[in-house]
């Protein structure tokens, strides 16, 4: 009996041109062991709403066609249910497609959910609203923000936000709160990961795992303008955990006080959240499609 399998496309995701996109998903899938069913959101939050019908339908599969914003909407509808994510990454930063290893050409992609196995990950939750990547606020939220204001995607777009905005953002005060955890501290970025990185390879927290029930807290303090190089290096070459301006904690569950309301950010999405912050994490909550190991 055929897997049923629902691919939902983003059409604003990353850059690239997404009307191919059907007909290389019917050329290289497995017809033999799949039968899917293709669909395109049209706006915010419909690749929730499409996947919670789906998930009413009995599907077997549903793929999150798109960033991590899209991985966030659809794989919220499928948590603590039978139903497993599926990911073909369109976006611009693919966070947690990269932490878990699927490819990011499209084609290849599609071929891996031809060879692949579930498995069990853990996923995070930011004031009740569920993350599966990075959550923080600091420096990111602010140039997700911002990003989300302008028009270009893309990383080089998201490249210049970093540069111009560091010069105008400034640090503020936290208090961390959690089981052997109180910190108060100035912070530059207060990054909260399931997964490993931010997306595009930059490893905020290079030992972070999806499946070991922990976040990993990473705090970067204040640096000079002539630490930057150092600290992209290493970004880069997953040591940022080893750099002297950065802090790293584990805890499953606890509370961010800051002085101000203002940006915060889960899966890259941004949004205004309030001065008190409660941040845990699910164990093991979410079915996702991997590479199979054989």
């Amino acid at each position: 009996m055929k897997t049923t399998i629902a691919f939902i496309i983003n059409p604003i995701s990353g850059t690239g041109r997404k009307e191919n996109l059907p007909d290389l998903i019917k050329r290289k899938l497995d017809d033999k062991r799949y039968n899917s069913t293709i669909v395109f959101t049209e706006f915010r939050g419909h690749a929730t709403e499409l996947a919670k019908q789906f998930v009413e339908k009995n599907y077997k599969v549903i793929v999150a066609v798109g960033g991590d914003g899209t991985v966030n909407e659809v794989a919220r509808a499928l948590v603590h249910t039978d139903c497993i994510l599926g990911i073909i990454p369109i976006g611009s930063g693919n966070g947690l497609a990269r932490h878990l290893e699927i490819p990011m050409n499209s084609r290849k992609a599609i071929e891996q959910l031809n060879q692949s196995e579930p498995i069990l990950i853990d996923y995070g939750i930011v004031n009740e609203k569920p993350f599966f990547c990075t959550c923080g606020t600091g420096f990111d939220a602010y140039v997700s923000t911002e990003f989300a204001k302008g028009k270009r995607r893309g990383i080089m777009a998201y490249l210049e936000k970093i540069i111009t905005g560091y010069f105008s953002y400034k640090s503020q005060s936290y208090h961390l709160i959690g089981k052997d955890i109180d910190l108060t501290t100035k912070a530059f970025v207060m990054t909260f990961a399931n997964a490993s990185q931010w997306g595009n390879n930059a490893y905020i927290a290079p030992q972070a795992s999806v499946q070991d029930g922990k976040l990993d807290i990473s705090i970067m303090s204040n640096f000079p303008i002539i630490a930057i190089p150092t600290l992209a290096l290493q970004l880069f070459t997953k040591t940022i955990d080893k750099d002297l301006f950065m802090t790293t904690l584990r805890s499953d569950d606890l509370t961010l006080i800051r002085e101000e309301s203002g940006p915060f950010h889960y899966d890259g999405e941004p949004y205004e959240e309030g001065t008190e912050i409660h941040i845990k994490i699910i164990p093991e909550g979410l079915r996702v499609l991997v590479k199979k190991r054989f």
